[in-house]
C-alpha cells in the first residue's frame, strides 16, 4: 500500500509537471505581449514593466522563475491588477470555487444515485421512464445552456432565486443545479444499469431465501457493488465539474478561481493564468488519486501494493 501512495505521488509530481511546463510554452508561443493592448503607455514604461515581470528575459531564464514560483508557491504580482497577487486571488477565489464543487458534487452523487436506484427498482416502469429521460435531458443539455434558462425562468421571471453572485445561500441554488445536473444524469444511468446487473447475481438471491428485507438487501449488499462503476468514473466527473466551473463562475459573476482563471486569459495576464492552472491541476491530479485509493478501499480484489498496479 505504501508502495502503491508512493509511486502515485511520484506520478502527481511528474503530471503537475508537464501540465506546468506546456502552459508555460503555449503561452509564450502567442506573440505580443500583456501591455501590446495599452495604449496609452509609452515605449519606456512598456519597457519598465516587462522589465519588472521578467518578460524580457531569455525564455530559459523565463521557465526557471516560473518553475521556481511554482516551488516556493510565490507566484508573484498580477499584471493587470498590480495591487493584487496571484496568490491573495487564489486564497480569495478557492473558498468559494469548492464550496460550489463541494455541494456539486454531493448534489450530483446523492440524486443522481437515488435515481439510478428507484429506477432499477422499478424497471421498465413509469418511474424508471420518467428517471431515465430526466437523465437524457440532463446529459443533453449543456450547463451553459441550462443556467441561462434557469436565469430566465426562476430568477427573471419568477424572481424565485437571485440571478448572479455568492453571497447567500439562495445564490448558490441555480448554479449549483447547472453544474450538478449534467453529471447526476451520467450517475443516474450508470447505476441503474449496475444496479439492474448487481440484482441478478447470485449473492442477491441466496440473500433474498435467507429472508432479508428488501432494504436491507439493497443497502447492505446490492448498492455497494453497484457503486463500484460509479466510483471509476468519479475522476472524470470531477474534471468536468471543475472545468464547469469556468464558465458558471462567469455567467453568475462568481468570484471563484474560475473567473480569474477567465479573467486572465482575456487579458493575458501571464501569471494569472500559470497560477491558477498549476493549482487546477495539482488539485484535480491529487482528487484523482484520493478516488484510486477510494477505489482500491472499497473492492478488496484490487491489490494496491501489486508490483506494477495502478
Amino acid at each position: 500500500m505504501a508502495k502503491y501512495i508512493f509511486k502515485r505521488f511520484i506520478l502527481m509530481i511528474v503530471t503537475v509537471f508537464i501540465i506546468a511546463t506546456l502552459t508555460f510554452f503555449l503561452m509564450n508561443v502567442i506573440p505580443g505581449s500583456p501591455f501590446n493592448e495599452e495604449r496609452t503607455t509609452n515605449a519606456a514604461v512598456q519597457q519598465n514593466l516587462e522589465e519588472h515581470f521578467h518578460l524580457n528575459e531569455p525564455l530559459a531564464i523565463q521557465y526557471v522563475l516560473y518553475l521556481k514560483s511554482i516551488v516556493t508557491l510565490d507566484f508573484g504580482p498580477s499584471i493587470k491588477q498590480p495591487t493584487e497577487t496571484v496568490n491573495s486571488l487564489l486564497g480569495r477565489g478557492f473558498p468559494i470555487s469548492a464550496e460550489l464543487g463541494i455541494w456539486t458534487v454531493l448534489l450530483a452523487l446523492v440524486s443522481g444515485v437515488a435515481l439510478g436506484v428507484f429506477a432499477a427498482l422499478k424497471h421498465n416502469g413509469i418511474i424508471d421512464y420518467i428517471a431515465m429521460t430526466i437523465a437524457v435531458l440532463g446529459i443533453s443539455i449543456p450547463n451553459f445552456v441550462l443556467a441561462t434558462m434557469l436565469i430566465q425562468e426562476l430568477a427573471v421571471n419568477l424572481s424565485i432565486f437571485p440571478a448572479a453572485t455568492w453571497s447567500s445561500p439562495q445564490h448558490m441554488v441555480l448554479p449549483i443545479l447547472a453544474l450538478a445536473t449534467g453529471p447526476m444524469a451520467i450517475i443516474a444511468r450508470l447505476t441503474r444499469s449496475s444496479m439492474l446487473e448487481t440484482l441478478t447475481q447470485d449473492y442477491i438471491k441466496t440473500a433474498r431465501a435467507k429472508g432479508l428485507s428488501p432494504v436491507k438487501i439493497i443497502v447492505k449488499h446490492a448498492l455497494k457493488n453497484a457503486l463500484m462503476p460509479v466510483v471509476t468514473i468519479l475522476g472524470t466527473l470531477l474534471a468536468g465539474i471543475l472545468t464547469g466551473t469556468f464558465v458558471i463562475e462567469k455567467i453568475f459573476a462568481i468570484p471563484g478561481m474560475g473567473k480569474y482563471f477567465v479573467e486572465g486569459i482575456n487579458q493575458r495576464d501571464y501569471p494569472v493564468i500559470m497560477g491558477t492552472t498549476v493549482f487546477y491541476s495539482a488539485f484535480l491530479v491529487f482528487m484523482l488519486f484520493l478516488v484510486d485509493i477510494a477505489y482500491g478501499i472499497l473492492d478488496p480484489r484490487i491489490k494496491l501494493h501489486k508490483e506494477g498496479g495502478n
